[in-house]
């Protein structure tokens, strides 16, 4: 009987574990640095490469899926950290609240940019076409870090700490054709590759639960 209770304990613990219930709080890493385990690529999985420790995104149009165990990739209120560098003329995106799609670009869930220079004006860190923002805060070729963070219903951007969106969804919000699903949810994270002329690599990605 002893034994059996310290197999059931066991097995529970690793139950929460695995669905996120003892990480609340901590940051857990998603990118292993080697591999593209826990991804799943939209489209084009070549656009998605591991080197030297880096994400390298670099190809035609796909998106990058968090598939993986950890809160069974379904997030709602959380935190997402992702240290960044694109390369001139770059062009990119990281999704929240986001669901995986086989092609197009992601119906559900906002687009948080990655672009410090590429011919679209919205800057890093905008609420792609919900709060767009104009400024450049970080130069190309520089690592920085980008701090999302989903509570409720606001969303807060950040580059190296400091406040570039805090938006709060109205309970009607307004959205144009085809963006319907650009709403306050649950879901998976992504990450964009957007043209064959555009070049971001992704260093770390982590998560934690709010």
């Amino acid at each position: 009987m002893f034994m059996k209770k310290i197999v059931l304990t066991v097995m529970i613990g690793l139950l929460a574990c695995n669905l996120g219930f003892s990480q609340k709080g901590k940051w857990v890493e998603l990118f292993d640095g080697k591999t593209l385990d826990g991804w799943k690529a939209s489209e084009r999985p070549e656009s998605f490469r591991v080197e030297d420790g880096n994400l390298v995104v670099e190809g035609q149009r796909a998106h990058l899926y968090y598939d993986g165990a950890f809160n069974n990739h379904d997030f709602k209120d959380f935190e997402v950290q992702a240290r960044i560098m694109t390369f001139p003329g770059a062009n990119s995106g990281l999704y929240v609240h986001t669901d995986f799609l086989p092609g197009d670009w992601p119906k559900q869930g906002y687009e948080i940019q990655v672009n410090n220079s590429h011919t679209d004006w919205r800057r890093s860190a905008s609420l792609y076409n919900v709060v767009d923002c104009a400024e450049v805060y970080v130069k190309d070729n520089e690592w920085y870090d980008m701090l999302v963070t989903v509570k409720g219903n606001r969303i807060v951007t950040k580059i190296n700490g400091i406040t570039v969106v805090d938006y709060t969804q109205p309970a009607s919000p307004l959205r144009n054709k085809g963006q319907e699903l650009r709403l306050i949810k649950n879901g998976t994270i992504a990450i964009q590759a957007h043209d064959p002329k555009s070049k971001v690599m992704y260093k770390s990605i982590k998560v934690r639960l709010l």
